[in-house]
């Protein structure tokens, strides 16, 4: 028997968070997850290993790539 996981779609409150990417200068290092507008916290959701984990945390969150903000 096959077990199927469903794919969780999850939210964000746009109007008070940013996606943002955070890449590390040193290490290169890069981590995806939102900042809250106001006080400029940034939460991560999930690291990024490769393309396909980046492309995950895009289609959990229905976020397209230009919306991503990058921090180094």
């Amino acid at each position: 028997m096959k077990w199927f996981h469903k794919k969780v779609q999850k939210t964000f409150d746009r109007d008070r968070k940013q996606p943002v990417m955070h890449i590390s200068i040193c290490t290169g290092e890069t981590a995806v997850g939102f900042k809250d507008k106001e006080t400029g916290k940034f939460e991560e959701v999930m690291l990024i290993k490769e393309e396909r984990d980046l492309q995950e945390f895009m289609k959990m969150y229905h976020i397209h790539p230009e919306e991503i903000k990058k921090e180094w």
